[in-house]
């Protein structure tokens, strides 16, 4: 049985979700369809990419995902369809792959071309269903386009690193529900260049010199009000092993997640300094 899923910037408000959902189960009655989300921030590549990347190795291998960001069909933002970890990729060649591909290179690409016989001001209907539906039948990639080996390249979505300096400086790609930050440095990329050593993370004006690998281990569990705890900022790597900043046990409607409290923001600078001997004094850590 088909699983198709859905990533969009659609929202719940509108039709299109629901138009969307309507047509695969009209060419594909037994298609099992999963919402990834439609909350994306209108036309955010970079939000996209990580919430796909992390979310699609839950999913069974034959898998289709359907990336409906910034799809309308340019000379600069062409339609692709990718194999990719053994699962399939119908989505816009406007550098929402690059994050999976940063890692895993793709079986086939393949640059639909169906384009000459749909006319269409929403591809994710007229286009990347009808595609999704054909792959999920049995159909192959070479029947839907041209292969290319070729696909556009998110600069940003990739930390820069000076090793001379022992510095990496990466950016905020992503803030989840809570408030809390993420960024595009990796654990794998931070222990490469590390090596066990100390190391100093700067976000703005705040510190931090360790990086736990859960949100509780920033508490003390022997303190006599282990609620003090609470609105603590703390550093991590997270379930998709990326650095990020967050607020412990953060309300946003009270207490404020990391964006709002320490003033994060999408693209935000946050660098990760390594040192041969401890951190330095003139090193302030929060």
């Amino acid at each position: 049985m088909a699983l198709i899923t859905l990533t969009t910037d659609f929202g719940t408000k509108d039709h299109f979700a629901g138009t969307v959902k309507g047509a695969i189960y009209t060419e594909l009655p037994e298609a099992k369809i999963v919402d990834i989300t439609h909350e994306i921030s209108p036309f955010n590549i970079t939000e996209t990419a990580y919430i796909v990347k992390n979310a699609y190795k839950s999913f069974p291998k034959g898998s289709i995902h359907i990336i409906g960001v910034d799809s309308e069909l340019s000379v600069q933002n062409k339609h692709l369809a990718i194999l990719l970890d053994e699962h399939y990729f119908v989505c816009p060649d406007n550098g929402v792959i690059s994050m999976i591909a940063s890692e895993i290179n793709p079986t086939k690409i393949v640059e639909i071309n169906i384009h000459n016989h749909v006319e269409s001001s929403f591809p994710v209907l007229d286009v990347f269903v009808k595609i999704a539906c054909f792959i999920a039948n049995g159909g192959k990639l070479d029947v839907i386009g041209k292969e290319t080996s070729s696909y556009k390249k998110l600069i940003e979505i990739q930390p820069k690193v000076n090793q001379a300096k022992n510095i990496i400086k990466g950016g905020i790609i992503y803030i989840d529900n809570y408030g809390n930050v993420i960024s595009n440095i990796s654990k794998k990329l931070f222990n490469e260049i590390g090596k066990d050593r100390a190391f100093s993370i700067t976000a703005r004006r705040y510190t931090f010199s360790n990086v736990y690998a859960q949100y509780n281990e920033v508490v003390n569990y022997d303190a006599d009000d282990i609620g003090l705890y609470d609105g603590k900022k703390l550093a991590l790597f997270n379930s998709a092993n990326f650095l990020e900043i967050a607020i412990y046990r953060s309300n946003l409607q009270t207490v404020g997640g990391a964006s709002t409290l320490l003033g994060l923001n999408y693209r935000d600078t946050i660098t990760v300094e390594f040192f041969d001997e401890d951190v330095p004094d003139f090193v302030t850590v929060n």
